[in-house]
């Protein structure tokens, strides 16, 4: 049976009417578990290698992504850096907190979550010369760009597929370094730029690069609901939404409030959850009967079931954790066959069963 929100009174409507929009309810969105597990884990283990949703358009793929960014945990950061660096785990080759002494002071902030547009220069995404500093001042001075400010944080690109050539050439780079490197136009800055990848598209749009695509750890597939009643809830939650924003965001508050503290304990647990030889060979044999390339499907099965594990309070990872997870973890790694027309997760399905029982 599907939650419903609490009913909005009419004064607070017109509240929120008056003041800004917050995102919509990531605990409001009907279905798309699968979606919603992905990016959950992501949350919990950065060390998965993001997420990529593909599917039909207007099926809530962009909603869930802004979503997250309220429910993600506060982070500590070092007060006056710009790339917001962990003071627990100092970056030695950061610029910014170099010029901050030994020991500088902690704040808390929000994690960010970054849109990086289509249309997007190489200097608003990489960051360039501070062209006010150099005419006002003549002095050479570094701008940070939106890679820094997603530093410890997350990059979200919707329409990835769509994305220009050169920065995708450019995303590559950084994901495999963790830093940004800019030289030009007299300057040479080198900074970190750890962030969790984050795409949205649509397949009809066109093919994502094999080598973007591979960067991402999870692949999910998002459709509309076919249920009647799902569609019927799904616009509901979206009328009242559009009406009142803020009433709305309040009546859902202390779904996401418990999800934000699911999150948190499966950061605090995630090290400690046991991941046995048993369900490493699991692992392997399942990568080997579906096909996939290379060896990162097992480390993204591997660390993704242990986040799973972690979200769902267990102490060990299960067979349940990676039959949960293994489509999404596999499906974007297989070697194409051409005598086989059966659809990647079909394939998946079957080299579970196979494997699994």
């Amino acid at each position: 049976m599907l939650d419903r929100p609490h009913r909005i009174p009419a004064a607070a409507r017109a509240a929120a009417l008056a003041s800004g929009r917050p995102p919509f309810p990531f605990s409001a969105i009907v279905g798309q578990d699968e979606m919603k597990t992905a990016l959950l884990i992501a949350a919990v283990d950065a060390s998965v290698g993001g997420v990529l949703a593909i599917g039909d358009r207007g099926s809530g793929k962009s909603t869930a992504v802004r979503a997250l960014a309220a429910l993600l945990p506060a982070q500590n950061a070092v007060e006056g850096c710009v790339y917001g660096c962990d003071p627990e785990r100092p970056d030695s080759g950061c610029p910014s907190c170099a010029t901050l002494g030994a020991r500088p002071r902690s704040v808390q902030r929000r994690a960010p979550v970054v849109d990086l547009p289509l249309g997007a220069t190489e200097d608003r995404v990489v960051g360039a010369l501070d062209l006010e500093r150099a005419l006002t001042l003549g002095e050479k001075s570094f701008e940070p760009g939106l890679l820094a400010r997603a530093n410890r944080g997350f990059l979200y690109i919707d329409e990835v597929n769509l994305l220009e050539d050169h920065l995708v050439d450019l995303l590559l780079d950084v994901a495999a370094s963790g830093e940004n490197i800019v030289e030009r136009e007299g300057l040479s800055v080198r900074h970190p730029a750890r962030f969790v990848l984050i795409g949205s598209g649509n397949p009809e749009e066109g093919e994502l690069r094999p080598q973007l695509l591979d960067r991402f750890g999870l692949c999910v597939e998002v459709r509309a609901p076919d249920e009647i009643a799902a569609r019927i809830e799904v616009v509901k939650r979206r009328d009242a939404y559009e009406r009142a924003p803020d009433a709305f965001a309040a009546a859902w508050a202390e779904e996401d409030g418990k999800i934000r503290r699911r999150v948190e304990r499966a950061r605090k647990r995630l090290d400690a959850v046991a991941f046995d030889d048993a369900a490493l060979e699991t692992v392997a044999r399942l990568c080997v009967t579906v096909g996939a390339d290379g060896l990162r499907g097992e480390l993204t099965l591997m660390r993704a079931a242990r986040a799973l594990a972690a979200l769902q309070g267990a102490k060990a990872v299960t067979d349940r954790h990676i039959r949960e997870i293994a489509a999404p973890a596999l499906r974007h790694r297989l070697r194409r066959n051409p005598l086989d027309e059966t659809g990647s997760s079909a394939r998946i399905e079957r080299a579970v069963a196979d494997v699994l029982g």
